[in-house]
């Protein structure tokens, strides 16, 4: 009885096993090539229907949305895309706030307060500022404009899957609008201290907060994989 009971255990978790590995394999599929969606509210799976422009799909069930058909949305957001990797290029190459102290001005660049914190030992604080506000985000801008420049040319970029693997986990990473707010409180703290001259990239950075959040809500995944399957 415990042989056939331990037989039936490894059956089942190799059934369960496969199960999953082909799962896995589907749900990293094109969406049109699956012809099949499962709502994100509670999992049911149905096909797919053709919406018109600006249409939403909603679930059979719970009414959850599925998707919505964003006319010209990838158009969109390379432009949004190209506009914010300006801003970003001004963010770093400009001051971003100065202070008047004395009749001294002294100016302070995202770059420089970097290496600053480096040079002054706070090498982890450093590296947390240098990740998440500068690397984090240009390469988030990097990766949507690699998808989205071939695909508006008709072409289809390579290891696309790698490249939107690496964008939906890098996108967590970008906090912009944390320092941001960080700087904005503290310029509130010094302006009893010293007279506060904002920078040009102090400006530019409130840009690039709107047209990255925008980008980021225009690049559909679903619309992208199948753009890539017609130009491939």
């Amino acid at each position: 009885m415990g042989i056939h009971i331990v037989k039936m255990d490894f059956y089942s978790h190799t059934i369960e096993k496969k199960f999953w590995s082909e799962f896995d394999s589907m749900s990293r599929a094109p969406p049109r090539t699956l012809g099949l969606i499962a709502c994100h509210e509670c999992d049911l799976l149905q096909r797919e229907v053709t919406l018109p422009q600006g249409g939403i799909a909603r679930c059979a069930r719970c009414e959850g949305m599925l998707f919505r058909s964003h006319p010209d949305g990838l158009e969109r957001a390379l432009a949004f895309t190209l506009g914010a990797l300006v801003l970003f290029v001004i963010c770093n190459a400009f001051p971003i706030v100065g202070l008047e102290v004395n009749g001294e001005l002294i100016q302070a660049t995202l770059p420089g307060t970097v290496s600053r914190l480096y040079r002054d030992g706070m090498w982890i604080v450093a590296g947390l500022v240098f990740f998440t506000t500068l690397l984090a985000p240009l390469g988030h801008l990097l990766a949507m404009l690699y998808i989205l420049a071939p695909l508006r040319l008709g072409q289809s970029p390579p290891v696309p899957a790698s490249i939107i693997r690496v964008l939906t986990q890098i996108r967590h990473w970008g906090m912009v609008e944390v320092f941001v707010l960080g700087v904005l409180v503290s310029l509130v703290k010094l302006a009893d201290l010293a007279k506060i001259v904002p920078g040009i990239a102090l400006w530019s950075f409130g840009g690039l907060m709107i047209l990255f959040t925008a980008a980021t809500i225009a690049f559909d995944p679903r619309q992208v994989w199948q753009q890539l399957e017609c130009a491939a």
